[in-house]
């Protein structure tokens, strides 16, 4: 009897599935049998492919709960270890490993997935080879432990984290990237050796080969907020829910039901007297889950086609933001094809309809998409539609090609308006640090697609040749680890043939071994025309002017770290005959490893500075400016933060004359009055948060805030002290939101 029950005994731990794996921060025995090992980490920053200078081990292992994915760094006593606590979406300059996966492996949108030796994390969503946004959260797992040798880091990533294309024969191939870094010296040793420094990084990733796993989720996402208004003396209550459907890997739905798109994050304030528009982010979650699909940049700074921030921006009968009915999301795949659709209706008379559908397909070495979007807005009696189809071509190891066409038709009071525009950049990776782009533009004049994207301008055609040399092996003496020499040449005309410049620039980004990195550019501008300045009422001539930037991060050492940048720059009427220049200086104290303070000023003159007045009168003013960006962090422990952000800028702008652009498009003195005038801006918010869950928050928002224009002049210390009495806004917002996984 005894012996038949050991045999029992035997042969069920024989036949027991093996060990799942724990993320719990400890390499067990056994635990990571089967997966794959990774120990080959070699230097991509600086990007010399030789082997890492300290050892980092890696395992891959697809379960059926996620691909799990485990670092074991090691850490000799001389190399100082960063203690220091990062709140979620950190930037700051520690010990971390990152995992990036493109889990369809065609090079177009990858997840980016970090943890500190602390146990911070930071997410981000990778497309356009090298285009990070750190405004997705997901929902994974991840646990780190340390010992006197080093430490480790276990990660889970559930598989409905991302669409993925259907399977193969019960396989997947995914793209994964590895890397480890040393917060003390900025080293970044990776696996495989690609880097997002380059044009080619995406498609760099090395080839895993996983066993096919799938799996579901429904996850509804209730909140209820209450915001008090100080100044107006009245309060309000929302209540919503956002819902997320993954009944697979090749489909999701995500939809908001009277969603609450009131922001817990605090925008920096920007004053902006210029004719074009700022751009600023979007946090908010139903616009970041799974955004990927309809990223359509147009290769031109920030410009895309979609700009979430449009839907419940400033309502069209300017009575402030719209408020948003519902809004609905959906995305897929079959085979190699990805598609999404995105719907957004805002209430009101005014109330505008947002539309956009996207589809992609994978041919190997080249995809093709096409992007179609909707604007309806009754107010204006406007309908705007916009058509892209981008096109990317890896087309040999060193040449890599994207081009991209839009046209836009706008209906606005029953008249068609059309136009169109194309972008094509060509990069050569030439071999030994040596590479070389070609860019070239074309935006029409009517062409029109800031409805629901965004572009700085239209009208313009534009094109670059530039050519970059990386240095890596310095000598062992030097303060610097890398250099990265930069020389572009670029011609910008308007669509009309106006010239509006034609710039030499010189640049150096360089790395030290104590984990700075400094920056300096230099651009030569030629004489050249404004055609943006009067708003429409004639292009005005003005003389070559240059541009000196220099910058330099610094990280933490000991109790401090430090940002500075500072700018030379001429122009205006007088071109290099006169230089304005600007600092900012922001150190940060570390108390301890949780709490830091940092406080920093910055300072602005520009002696010729011109301000559009109406039709076709400037200001020339002679402009002083002095702004104070200060705050604290508390990671209070790993689920509570406590932040505080202020931000006061005083502005003073003392006339020198006021011009019309003549015939010629030469200033003319006039005697029609300009104004001194001066600006006071205040951004003041205490934000506690608290993790009730995963995506699950309690948030206490206190703001306060204002915004002045006076038209007369003051000493810029005054304007600046006076910005701390403003208060056209004043409340207190408390929000809870808790996410139910079903």
């Amino acid at each position: 009897m005894r012996m038949a029950c050991l045999l029992f005994v035997i042969l069920a731990a024989l036949s027991a599935p093996a060990l799942a794996v724990d993320i719990d921060g400890h390499i067990e025995p056994g635990e990571w049998e089967g997966a794959r090992h990774i120990t080959d980490f070699r230097q991509t920053q600086p990007l010399s492919g030789k082997p890492g200078s300290v050892h980092t081990e890696a395992w891959i292992l697809a379960t059926p709960k996620g691909l799990a994915v485990a670092f074991r760094c090691d850490q000799p006593a001389d190399v100082p270890r960063t203690r220091q606590r990062v709140q979620r979406d950190f930037e700051d300059q520690v010990d971390r490993v990152n995992l990036m996966v493109d889990f369809d492996g065609d090079g177009r949108t990858g997840y980016d997935f970090v943890v500190s030796s602390t146990g911070g994390i930071n997410d981000a969503v990778i497309t356009n080879q090298n285009t990070f946004n750190k405004d997705w959260d997901g929902n994974w797992k991840h646990a780190v432990s340390e010992d006197a040798a080093g430490w480790t880091v276990e990660i889970l990533i559930p598989w409905y984290i991302a669409p993925m294309h259907a399977d193969h024969d019960g396989k997947r191939t995914l793209r994964v990237y590895l890397d480890r870094v040393v917060g003390s010296t900025g080293e970044r040793d990776s696996w495989p050796v690609a880097s997002f420094t380059r044009p080619r990084f995406l498609s760099e990733f090395s080839p895993v080969e996983v066993q096919q796993y799938s799996q579901s989720l429904l996850a509804v996402t209730p909140y209820m907020s209450g915001l008090y208004d100080n100044v107006r003396g009245r309060s309000r209550l929302q209540e919503g829910a956002d819902l997320l459907w993954k009944p697979n890997g090749q489909f999701q739905l995500t939809a908001a039901l009277n969603p609450d798109f009131g922001q817990v994050e605090s925008d920096d304030l920007v004053v902006n007297f210029s004719a074009t528009e700022t751009y600023v982010s979007d946090k908010r979650p139903f616009f970041t889950e799974n955004q990927g699909i309809f990223d359509f940049s147009l290769l031109d700074d920030n410009s895309q086609l979609v700009y979430t921030r449009r839907v419940g921006g400033p309502s069209d009968d300017g009575h402030g933001a719209a408020d948003i009915d519902a809004a609905v999301k959906l995305n897929g795949s079959v085979g190699t094809t990805s598609y999404g659709v995105m719907a957004a209706d805002e209430a009101g008379e005014a109330g505008r309809f947002f539309g956009a559908a996207r589809i992609t397909h994978d041919f190997g070495d080249q995809s093709l998409g096409m992007l179609l979007t909707r604007v309806d807005r009754p107010w204006l009696d406007r309908q705007a539609t916009v058509l892209g189809i981008d096109h990317h071509w890896r087309l040999t190891p060193q040449w890599t090609i994207a081009t991209n066409l839009i046209g836009s038709d706008i209906l606005q009071s029953g008249t068609h308006s059309r136009d169109s525009g194309a972008t094509v950049v060509a990069d050569y990776e030439m071999g030994n640090g040596w590479r070389q782009q070609w860019l070239g533009m074309h935006f029409g004049d009517q062409l029109q697609v800031n409805d629901f994207g965004y572009l700085e301008r239209n009208n313009f055609n534009y094109g670059h040749w530039e050519v970059r040399k990386r240095y890596t092996d310095l000598p062992a003496d030097s303060a610097y680890s890398s250099h990265d020499f930069q020389f572009r040449i670029d011609a910008l005309d308007n669509d009309h043939g106006l010239r509006l410049r034609r710039q030499l620039r010189i640049g150096d980004r360089s790395d030290l071994r104590n984990g700075a990195t400094d920056q300096v550019q230099l651009n030569i501008n030629s004489a050249g025309w404004d055609d943006l300045l009067t708003r429409g009422h004639g292009a005005l001539y003005l003389p070559p002017w240059v541009d000196l930037v220099y910058e330099r991060i610094s990280p933490r050492h000991g109790d401090w770290a430090f940002k500075l940048n500072a700018e030379v720059v001429s122009g205006g009427l007088g071109g290099n005959h006169q230089v304005g220049y600007n600092v900012k200086f922001l150190p940060t104290y570390f108390i301890n490893d949780a709490f830091s303070v940092y406080a920093g000023p910055y300072y602005e003159h520009m002696p010729d500075w011109l301000v559009w007045q109406h039709d076709n009168l400037i200001g020339r003013f002679n402009e002083h400016s002095l702004e104070l960006d200060a705050g604290f962090n508390w990671n209070i422990d790993s689920r509570q933060e406590l932040r505080l952000k202020l931000q006061a800028i005083g502005l003073d702008a003392r006339v020198r004359g006021g011009y019309r652009v003549g015939a010629n498009g030469r200033a003319v003195a006039t005697d029609d009055p300009v104004d001194d005038f001066s600006v006071r801006n205040l951004g003041l918010q205490i934000r506690y948060r608290y993790e009730l869950a995963p995506l699950s928050y309690l948030y206490v928002v206190y703001g306060r805030g204002g915004y002045t224009q006076d038209s007369f002049s003051h000493s810029t210390t005054d304007v600046f002290g006076n910005s701390f009495g403003l208060r056209d806004d004043e409340q207190l917002l408390v929000k809870v939101s808790y996410r139910f996984d079903i």
